[in-house]
């Protein structure tokens, strides 16, 4: 192994000429039907704010309203994630995606590169396209094929390959946008046979769309970021494709095709799938609708503003640069810093530090409740992850600070926050916490796709939206209160030892160990534990 991977790192590396033609997103969004509407939702609602914002708190109404996005869009649709997987959800996505651009849209995606193997690979077809342009961001050199020789292939170069663009950003014409934790993927759409992920976003329309859009033109014209062209051929994507698996249940209804200039209701054509249970019965996956109805929902117009890091941080000389800019964990800090009464935190990955823990410590002297809701090692898809925050529970609990973990066997479905607490799921997933959200004093709302840890902090590129609303900030603590209540163990000292308190009404017993974890995972917990740097966890 050691050998293969010399051998690799000698022979792989990225192009040097690369053609980057410069782009940026449209100037005129209200020269479109989408811009238009929001110029009229705003004027109806008689505001003095330029921004509107709609809580996207179910799985379904992520998926429905991306949907109803790029079927709406006539002019540009911009897109940037750290991943987007190949599976039944994303393939409705891209036909729709297709669809767009045969009517001229023009469509860019930007895609952070580490996870693009294997058969996520197959999505860089879409850079074959016409009106489709994707480019790679800090693409690691060497064979596709496996995730493994590529991490290989890149043990030159740790810092670099540690270093990833984690935003996620869905703009339509540059007037109304979608960002949050969510990547793209059955997983974050309540599709997954496994585990789906828990995970809240938030559509924006009006002046911090065209906040997005500037930093996602920052981050598609900088040269980090790779056109695939000029690192894979179209045979080369293809020869990646994994041989054919056994037959899945019925086929995923197409999308129902070009919008209008207002984004259809929902469709009848839906994706039915099912699984098989333990016990051999046979249950159905909720199914997912085309889209949504953007107008029927529920905007809010309030202040906001974009907390985004520059490019620069995932820079080769990114260390020197980050001692002479914040970045967006930074001035989420900032903003924690100022809460009078009460704090929600919500991070699947919450590994402080000891710059954090006395931030936190200094908001807990001004006597502010602080309540955090993290994974359970049984629920967290990074175990690895949990072991940084172990390190810090007890140390947590001792200033004051009530911690919540989320209870993996429950539903994962389509439903999110407000399916939590249920004993199983119809499709038999288990559910892991994915949303980043603080929520301070019931008032000001940030919605990203950071987490409160050190890789956010230091290392990956991330962005959010800071809102000033008492009606979505308290909307959002009703949508988190009752999975605190129900969906998640909360955690406590006695006599200096950690017990795990069951959820109400879940008929689950208190734990003095992790619970629902097998004692494997417990064992990887105590080995690596006061090993693993807690910057790369």
């Amino acid at each position: 192994m050691l050998l293969a991977a010399t051998w690799l790192t000698g022979c792989a590396s990225l192009p040097s000429e690369v053609e980057r033609p410069v782009s940026t997103a449209l100037a005129a969004p209200g020269d479109t039907a989408l811009g238009r509407a929001v110029q009229a939702r705003a004027a109806k609602a008689g505001t003095r704010n330029d921004s509107g914002f709609a809580l996207v708190n179910s799985a379904e109404l992520a998926f429905t309203s991306r949907m109803a996005l790029i079927g709406a869009a006539q002019k540009t649709l911009d897109i940037q994630y750290y991943a987007i997987h190949a599976d039944e959800t994303t393939d409705r996505m891209f036909d729709a995606l297709r669809a767009a651009a045969a009517r001229g849209v023009r469509v860019r995606i930007l895609l952070d590169d580490f996870n693009t193997v294997g058969k996520n690979a197959q999505v860089l077809k879409l850079a074959f396209e016409k009106n489709i342009d994707l480019r790679l961001f800090n693409p690691l050199p060497g064979s596709r094929a496996s995730l493994f020789f590529r991490l290989l292939a890149s043990l030159k170069d740790v810092d670099r390959l540690q270093r990833r663009m984690h935003n996620k950003i869905f703009v339509a014409d540059n007037a109304v946008a979608i960002t949050g934790g969510r990547n793209l993927g059955e997983t974050y759409f309540g599709q997954g046979e496994g585990t789906n992920f828990i995970d809240a976003d938030v559509l924006a329309a009006g002046r911090i769309v065209r906040e997005l859009s500037h930093s996602f033109d920052q981050y598609w014209n900088n040269p980090l970021a790779y056109p695939v062209q000029s690192l894979l051929t179209l045979e080369e994507i293809a020869a990646l494709k994994p041989p054919p698996g056994p037959a899945a249940g019925p086929a995923s209804a197409p999308p129902s095709g070009e919008a209008g200039a207002v984004p259809p209701a929902a469709s009848a054509k839906e994706t039915i799938r099912t699984t098989t249970k333990l016990d051999g019965s046979i249950s159905v996956i909720e199914p997912l609708p085309d889209s949504t109805n953007l107008a029927l929902l529920d905007w809010t117009w309030a202040p906001s503003t974009l907390l985004v890091d520059k490019a620069s941080k995932i820079a080769a000389d990114a260390d020197v640069i980050e001692q002479a800019q914040d970045t967006t964990v930074d001035g989420l800090l900032s903003l924690m810093a100022q809460a009078n009464r009460d704090l929600l935190v919500v991070s699947p990955y919450f590994v402080p530090g000891q710059r954090m823990m006395d931030q936190l410590a200094a908001i807990r002297q001004k006597g502010v409740r602080i309540r955090v809701l993290t994974n359970s090692l049984a629920s967290n898809d990074a175990p690895a992850a949990h072991v940084g925050y172990a390190r810090y529970r007890k140390a947590l609990l001792a200033m004051g600070i009530e911690i919540y973990e989320m209870r993996a066997e429950q539903e994962g479905t389509v439903s999110s926050f407000s399916g939590l607490g249920s004993t199983g799921s119809a499709s038999g997933s288990r559910a892991s916490l994915h949303s980043k959200i603080v929520v301070l004093d019931d008032q000001l709302l940030v919605i990203g796709s950071m987490n409160l840890d050190l890789r956010s902090q230091l290392q990956n590129s991330e962005v959010a939206l800071v809102i000033r609303s008492k009606k979505l900030a308290g909307e959002t603590v009703r949508l988190i209160e009752p999975a605190l209540a129900t969906g998640a163990y909360k955690v406590e000292l006695m006599d200096g030892q950690l017990v795990w308190r069951a959820p109400q009404g879940s008929q689950l017993k208190d734990s003095r160990t992790e619970p629902d974890a097998s004692l494997g995972l417990r064992l990887v917990l105590k080995l690596i534990g006061p090993f693993a740097p807690e910057e790369m966890l």
